[in-house]
C-alpha cells in the first residue's frame, strides 16, 4: 500500500501547499486577495516559479526577466498587517518578514487589481 504524503505550504497557513498555493500556481484559480497572492508569491519563491512571479507582477512594473539566486533557502514568512486588498478593494498594502538563510526581507508590498485580478506593483524595504 502507498502511502501518500502532503507537504504544507510553504506560505505559513496550516492547509496543504496543494490546496493552499498550489491552485494559484497551476493558474486553477486565481488568489482573491492581496494577502492570498503575497503569500503565493512568496510560496513562488521557494519554489522558484519564476513564470507564476511573473505572471502575477504589474504590467507597468515587470522586470523582462527574472533571475532567481540558486542559492537563496527561504524558510519563513510572517504577515505582520493588510491593509485593503479584499474583494471591496481595488488596492492593498501587506507589510511581511520573510526569513532566508542568513537574514530577514521586512517589506511593505503594494498590490493592485488588473482586469479583475490582484498583481504585486512594489514594495518598500523597512528596517
Amino acid at each position: 500500500m502507498a502511502v501518500m504524503t502532503t507537504r504544507s505550504c510553504p506560505c505559513g497557513l496550516s492547509e496543504a501547499y496543494e490546496k493552499c498555493c498550489g491552485p494559484f500556481h497551476s493558474g486553477a484559480v486565481a488568489a482573491p486577495t492581496a494577502e492570498a497572492l503575497m503569500r503565493s508569491r512568496y510560496s513562488a519563491f521557494v519554489q522558484r516559479d519564476t513564470g507564476y512571479l511573473l505572471r502575477t507582477w504589474h504590467p507597468r512594473t515587470r522586470p523582462a526577466r527574472l533571475d532567481l539566486d540558486p542559492g537563496m533557502r527561504w524558510t519563513g514568512l510572517e504577515v505582520l498587517e493588510t491593509t485593503g486588498g479584499s474583494a471591496f478593494h481595488s488596492t492593498g498594502t501587506v507589510t511581511f518578514r520573510a526569513s532566508y538563510r542568513g537574514g530577514t526581507l521586512h517589506e511593505r508590498s503594494r498590490f493592485e487589481r488588473v482586469d479583475g485580478a490582484w498583481v504585486y506593483v512594489d514594495g518598500d524595504f523597512l528596517d
